[in-house]
């Protein structure tokens, strides 16, 4: 749709009008729209065809573009041979975790600095985003130290949900959401509930957390496909098969499995996400501007 005429744009709206500059504009636009939509969606397409073709046919040069022999039977041996059953119970079990965790402590450690502000909150919070700055394979060597032997209490976590569950409530990015979405509730919802003699937590109960469900379904999907697409944490602190998610599972089982066999295994284990963004997608938008809008 064309700007309309209180909107300040690169081309003026009587330029619009005109039919050459009608022309182009929409021309280009198509353009963009179209190499955007092959660009995100082309991936995804050479993924659900690529497991519908045979060994033979995936493998050559040039590829097709469409399956010559469809075979559906590839997502029931992939089901079947790489055990994706449990890969995905396990990789669920470990999301849903880092979930609740995320939830509870993230959001506390967001409602502190935003509405309690404590002494040093805007110090700490300084120190929390720089570490955003610091590539995430450089706290490799540290974390791994830090999961096989546990400070104070000396335990070794490998094989543990909590290997996965406590790196991941340390998430700067996801306070920095929730603080910013909290700074924009207005401060006489808070004196109100202090006069009628409600404490920090039952207003945060009460009335922050009812008014925060786009961001916290925001952070919800960020927690769960964080967890879902990791693959050098969990290969490195779930040695165990029976521990594995489902990105390291496949990636183990790969080695003698039919190439279609493993695209077929990567198209299932990709669904979840999927229908999770496109349930949530809306939460996603809404979440993320409208703690921007204050001011």
């Amino acid at each position: 749709m064309a700007p309309d005429s209180g909107t300040r744009t690169l081309i003026s709206h009587a330029q619009l009008r005109r039919g050459r500059g009608k022309v182009i504009y929409w021309t280009l636009l198509a353009v963009v729209v179209v190499g955007f939509t092959l660009v995100f969606l082309g991936p995804l397409y050479w993924m659900v065809t690529g497991a519908l073709k045979s060994g033979q046919e995936i493998a050559q040069t040039p590829p097709s573009l469409f399956p010559k022999d469809p075979q559906s039977q590839n997502y029931a041996d992939a089901w079947n041979n790489l055990n994706l059953a449990k890969l995905l119970f396990n990789t669920f079990y470990y999301a849903a975790g880092a979930l609740v965790f995320q939830l509870v402590l993230d959001t506390a450690a967001a409602y502190a600095l935003s509405k309690l502000r404590p002494v040093f909150g805007n110090v700490i919070l300084g120190l929390m985003l720089a570490t955003l700055m610091i590539p995430a394979m450089v706290l490799i060597v540290p974390q791994y130290v830090t999961v096989i032997d546990l400070p104070i209490l000396h335990l070794n976590l490998l094989d543990s949900p909590f290997a996965i569950w406590l790196p991941a409530v340390a998430n700067a990015f996801n306070i920095f959401l929730l603080k910013r979405f909290f700074d924009s509730i207005p401060e006489e919802l808070m004196a109100a509930a202090l006069m009628d003699g409600a404490t920090p937590l039952r207003t945060l109960w009460s009335i922050i957390l009812p008014m925060s469900r786009p961001i916290l379904g925001v952070v919800s999907i960020f927690a769960v496909t964080a967890v879902w697409k990791d693959f050098l944490w969990p290969k490195l602190v779930m040695p165990s098969p029976e521990t594995r998610t489902v990105s390291v599972g496949i990636y183990a089982f790969s080695g003698g499995t039919p190439m279609n066999v493993v695209i077929a295994a990567s198209v299932i284990a990709a669904i979840p996400t999927v229908i999770v963004f496109l349930i949530f997608q809306r939460n996603i938008m809404s979440g993320l501007t409208t703690g921007s809008l204050k001011g």
